[in-house]
């Protein structure tokens, strides 16, 4: 009988089944009781995009802690400062010296958070080049978007618990030299991207599931502890009480924006390990889009046309251009930036995400052809998700021997070198959504200008009623999200 090793990533939810043989050992440490945890209620996107503190304590309360034999110290930032809470209810007077000592200790730390990612050593964007023009290929999807950020942390924990040529052909995808150039570079984009101060919600989570009739080494769950952030579960795969556990898991840490999906992700009894990582990210606008400025607009879609809500603005701004399309930036607040790639006319949203000068505008912060002027802009407020199965293309980009029972090495993480496992299925689910307020995104990834066309001297309408792309730009200045918007649905 074969057995099932799940590795999972939430709101980029990527559940990789891996399978082995044999169940004979049992875990030498003592089973936990498994907490049935209750989801939280359904939250709309608005309500999803508000920067709840209270939220963000339970996503790292202690409720799973209760279940958890290994639970991560989060990083502990200082609290952007609420400046009504510095203003003398009787005098109206305003505590500058107050207020600018609790500033001055959230503005240290991050400041301390940028320099993560200047430990960074691999080369992200040619992960992201290669992982984009693969995943967002599929046919399958209308409105393909996934996460390069959730699937590169699964990635790197998959590495860590396979050995041999399992492992070079996951480092040679994550563009990573060896384990230990990994463990660093994960840790610089985990930290460079994690924030939950006050000002900005970008939270990651990872965690471990395990089986409590396998034995599993130590070393390897400490060590996904200390360097990946991640919590470990045991119980008994395939019971209810363990998939709800799970469930709740994952809605936690992705503000139940991905709860139907992560309601159909299961355990199977002859799974042997999981792995899960989420990302959530909520930010606003900093210049959010005023809802009297919300105008019904056709967009002419893949499949109809149709009347929806269009987010307009009109304001000085900077227009990028390059062989195929055309680009505008919009900040969001306490750092981080949504991307809109309009395709030029008979080109197809999918030819942008395979030209190179896409991934070169994305890196290049001096990028030649643009020009300041003003921008006439109108997109439709939308909502898109996707749900992939990744095992083709991740064989296709090189991953190959975690797939064969015969060739895949998990000796890092199994105990007994005779369980052999296999990699048997990865699945990812996206959400991203937009509204006037700003974006919420969640998931279980020399120059050229030949055709391209200066804009006009003072004024361009930048509208994207038609197919066009979006890529999310997290703190640390990395692609977090990407899609494409084939069709909007109400």
């Amino acid at each position: 009988m074969k057995r099932i090793v799940a590795l999972c990533l939430s709101i980029l939810m990527i559940i990789s089944l891996i399978t082995a043989c044999d169940k004979n050992n049992t875990n030498s440490s003592e089973k936990e009781d498994d907490n049935s945890l209750s989801n939280d209620n359904d939250q709309s996107i608005s309500e999803n995009t508000q920067l709840n503190s209270e939220k963000n304590e339970q996503i790292n309360g202690n409720e799973f802690e209760k279940a958890a034999l290994a639970s991560p110290d989060y990083p502990q930032m200082a609290q952007y400062p609420d400046e009504m809470s510095f203003i003398d209810t009787k005098t109206g007077e305003f505590d500058q010296e107050g207020f600018d000592q609790v500033y001055d200790a959230w503005r240290a730390d991050r400041d301390k958070q940028f320099t993560y990612i200047e430990k960074f050593s691999g080369d992200y964007y040619s992960y992201f080049s290669d992982t984009s023009k693969t995943i967002l290929a599929d046919q399958n999807q209308k409105n393909p978007v996934y996460s390069p950020l959730s699937l590169y942390m699964a990635l790197a924990m998959l590495a860590e618990t396979t050995d041999g040529q399992s492992r070079e052909q996951i480092l040679n995808l994550l563009k990573t030299q060896d384990i230990a150039s990994l463990r660093t570079d994960a840790e610089a984009i985990w930290n460079s991207n994690y924030c939950q101060d006050g000002a900005l919600n970008s939270l990651l989570a990872n965690s471990l599931w395990l089986d409590n009739e396998y034995e599993y080494q130590t070393d390897t769950i400490k060590m996904l502890s200390e360097n990946y952030y991640a919590s470990a579960f045991q119980g008994e795969m395939g019971s209810k009480q363990y998939n709800d556990q799970l469930h709740s898991w994952i809605n936690a840490n992705t503000g139940n924006l991905l709860s139907e999906q992560a309601g159909n992700l299961a355990f199977e009894p002859d799974t042997i390990l999981g792995l899960v990582s989420t990302v959530l990210f909520q930010a606003k606008w900093v210049n959010q889009f005023a809802e009297s400025n919300t105008k019904k607009a056709t967009f002419h879609g893949v499949d109809e046309d149709i009347e929806f809500d269009f987010l307009n603005y009109s304001g000085s701004d900077t227009y990028y251009w390059a062989e195929n399309f055309g680009a505008v930036r919009l900040p969001l607040e306490s750092g981080g930036n949504m991307w809109f790639m309009l395709p030029d006319e008979d080109v197809e949203p999918l030819d942008i995400i395979k030209n190179d000068q896409f991934y070169q505008l994305l890196e290049n912060d001096n990028w030649q052809d643009q020009k300041f002027l003003t921008v006439n802009f109108s997109v439709p407020k939308f909502d898109v998700s996707s749900d992939f199965n990744l095992n083709q293309p991740l064989q296709n980009l090189g991953i190959k021997d975690v797939f064969e029972l015969n060739q895949a090495d998990f000796t890092p993480i199994l105990a007994n070198d005779s369980d052999p496992a296999f990699l048997s299925t990865v699945k990812q689910g996206t959400r991203v959504a937009i509204d006037e307020e700003g974006v919420t995104a969640a998931s279980f990834t020399a120059m050229m200008i030949a055709g391209a066309a200066m804009p006009p001297e003072e004024e361009i309408d930048f509208i994207l009623d038609r197919p066009f792309v979006f890529v999310i730009d997290g703190i640390s200045g990395l692609p977090i999200f990407v899609g494409i918007v084939n069709q909007v649905e109400p």
